[in-house]
């Protein structure tokens, strides 16, 4: 089979000459797989997506190989090469005020950023103490928000925040202040659209319609967009792949990934894209949009494994593409479903995971927010692990509980699982491990605990958890002595009466037991928050502010953030709103993304102007600040007295589990 058509000198790239030679290689040469994750997603440690499925790849003896386009791009923008270009982009008079201010101190810019990103990449631990003087890094607008933090009488607002922490944490956060501030360079003079995370989510965010994509990628390609187009290239000399996988998690890399296959498309028709991932798998459930087929050959949906088996064969010819599994394609201009009945890999049986080939030493130690579980999030590289796919709870009713990556649960024994952290361990030299289940199981983490203290493997690990009964002190003492260094879990709306509807299976006196027995064994406790639940009302949100107050104020967590409820179509809220007291409104037309929909709940709660005073109260409740003042005062307008007895917690401490 010969995947790849005859290279040419130049190709139509959007505008962009393709000056690297592609090389050709014989039709019998082996079908070789690149996995690549799009911009953007993490700079810190490596999406985990592509080291799944290359580690399975491998081990059913497929040529895999693997890129990381996210980070190339940041580090290739963030570079003197890349700051030069962007001065010429923005030319002698710039529009906005951010990019008048870069070229202004283009110098200092340009002269500054090589060493800051070897500063964060950990090579050069030392100019730590120069960005701590302050003269050394120009200062945009994003350093104002250092005058948010109180002053400690020495003239340094930062010993506030960081304390005892030293230079080095205090620096990572003023440098990746100075990123962000050329982050809004970039976005105001060169292309509206960037983040470094959220890269033109807009565009494909539950979006319908697939226009504003297919308009964007029509449009003269940008400095951000021309960088991805040279780096894909690159790519595609390096390794030259007959089939290409692109990782799509979330709406912020989907402009990317479609780039990166326009690229390829344009220097190479023959060449196979497909695409897949969590955004692929939540969104484009009802995929009928045939333009997406002009970048991507095929769209897979749900665990990537059986699927990729399957149409691995159908390009080498052994199966027809009616034995496909979960995958779209395009078939005479419509869009065709596939879904030949195979059962999924085991989970047991999935391999490990590989992150060979990725640059493990030029991710970046970020320290953007001061909230210590997120700080967990974007500083240091953490070896990312599944310990169970899907949930074994798959009850909650704001979740996507109808889908396979919660739905179907499946397992791998406890030796399984050590054998794969001392693989991944070995390969990659770091012992930090992040496990990525929506809930780790009770139990498995048990018996993960155990056989890692059975064979005295020291590692650090952290992840998400329900907050039940089964986490006794005994095991929350036993999983920190394994290595837990932090565990996140729902709290939600803090509401007894809301949590039964939600189905969560979990009580305020129960979470404060749990949370307690976590924090007394020295883990870090982060406590997932939500308001604006169907049937919330005005008292239900102040009551559960005066909770979280208490869990703070007791030790019960460390940390927490408010996230403001969206209901989707595949969770229960979603597919049966009457059952919730609220209407769905209509969906958009359109066959491309659906997910998040509106709903109309008739309590008329403004939500909306709750949202700032509960954020403002957790942010200082983390610092041990406002502890004892009374709920009210977060909020910029009247609101109800808390109902909730001021030492409810207390008492559920002090009751037996």
């Amino acid at each position: 089979m010969r995947c790849v058509s005859t290279p040419r000198a130049a190709v139509d790239n959007g505008g962009v000459p393709n000056t690297l030679p592609l090389p050709e290689w014989p039709a019998e040469a082996p079908l070789r797989v690149l996995s690549i994750i799009a911009p953007m997603t993490q700079l810190n440690t490596p999406y985990p997506s592509t080291a799944y499925l290359t580690g399975f790849l491998r081990s059913r003896g497929v040529d895999a190989v693997q890129e990381d386009l996210a980070l190339g791009l940041a580090l290739e923008l963030l570079s003197p090469a890349g700051l030069q270009a962007l001065r010429e982009t923005l030319g002698d008079a710039p529009a906005g005020e951010r990019s008048a201010a870069f070229v202004n101190r283009y110098a200092e810019y340009r002269s500054t950023i090589a060493p800051v990103i070897a500063f964060l990449q950990g090579r050069d631990a030392t100019l730590a103490h120069r960005i701590c003087g302050r003269d050394f890094l120009p200062e945009g607008p994003r350093f104002a928000a250092l005058e948010v933090y109180v002053d400690d009488g020495g003239g340094d607002p930062l010993a506030w925040a960081f304390g005892a922490l030293g230079v080095q944490d205090r620096a990572r956060h003023l440098a990746t202040l100075y990123l962000n501030d050329l982050a809004d360079v970039i976005r105001e003079g060169a292309d509206p659209r960037f983040e470094f995370v959220r890269y033109a989510e807009s565009l494909a965010q539950s979006q319908a319609s697939f226009d504003p994509l297919a308009q964007a990628l029509a449009a003269p390609p940008t400095l951000v967009d021309r960088t991805l187009q040279r780096l894909t290239l690159a790519a595609l000399a390096r390794h030259r792949p007959g089939v290409v996988l692109v990782s799509v998690p979330f709406p912020g890399a989907v402009y990317g990934a479609l780039r990166i296959a326009q690229t390829l498309k344009a220097a190479d028709p023959g060449i196979v894209t497909v695409l897949g991932g969590g955004y692929v798998n939540t969104e484009l459930r009802e995929l009928s949009e045939p333009r997406l087929f002009d970048h991507f050959d095929y769209v897979t949906l749900d665990a990537g494994e059986r699927p990729l088996l399957a149409l691995l064969d159908h390009l080498q010819g052994q199966r027809s593409a009616q034995r496909l599994v979960r995958t779209y394609r395009r078939e005479d201009g419509a869009v065709r479903w596939v879904n030949f009945a195979e059962p999924d890999i085991p989970f047991e049986d999935v391999g490990t995971p590989t992150w060979d080939g990725l640059p493990l030493q030029r991710y970046l130690s970020l320290l953007d927010m001061l909230n210590p579980m997120h700080r967990l999030w974007s500083d240091g590289r953490w070896n990312k692990l599944t310990v169970a796919h899907g949930c074994y709870w798959k009850k909650c009713s704001f979740c996507d509980v109808s889908l396979d990556y919660i739905s179907r649960y499946e397992a791998a024994s406890a030796g399984t699982l050590v054998d794969r952290i001392e693989a991944i361990v070995a390969e990659t030299g770091q012992t930090g491990f992040h496990f990525v289940d929506e809930a780790a199981p009770p139990k498995a983490l048990k018996a993960l605990a155990a056989e890692l203290q059975r064979r005295q493997l020291a590692i650090s690990w952290w992840g998400n958890i329900r907050f039940e009964k089964t986490f006794t002190p005994a095991l929350c003492q036993q999983l920190a002595a394994s290595g837990c260094i932090a565990i996140s879990g729902g709290l939600e709306v803090a509401s007894d009466r809301l949590l039964a509807l939600m189905n969560k299976g979990v009580s305020v006196d129960q979470v404060a037991r749990v949370t307690k027995g976590f924090a007394d064994a020295g883990v870090l406790v982060h406590a997932y928050l939500m308001y604006g639940f169907p049937t919330q009302t005005l008292q239900d949100t102040v009551d559960a502010l005066e909770l979280v107050r208490q869990l703070f104020a007791a030790g019960c967590i460390h940390s927490g953030f408010w996230h403001r409820f969206a209901c989707t179509v595949h969770s229960p809220v979603g597919q049966d709103p009457a059952a919730f007291g609220v209407t769905l409104l209509p969906l958009p037309p359109g066959g491309f993304a659906k997910n998040d929909v509106g709903f109309v709940d008739p309590t008329g709660t403004d939500h909306d102007a709750l949202g700032a005073g509960l954020k403002k109260a957790v942010y200082n409740y983390m610092h041990g600040i406002g502890l004892e003042e009374d709920v009210r005062s977060w909020f910029d307008g009247p609101v109800p007295k808390a109902r909730v007895p001021r030492r409810r917690i207390e008492k559920a401490l002090g009751e037996p589990g």
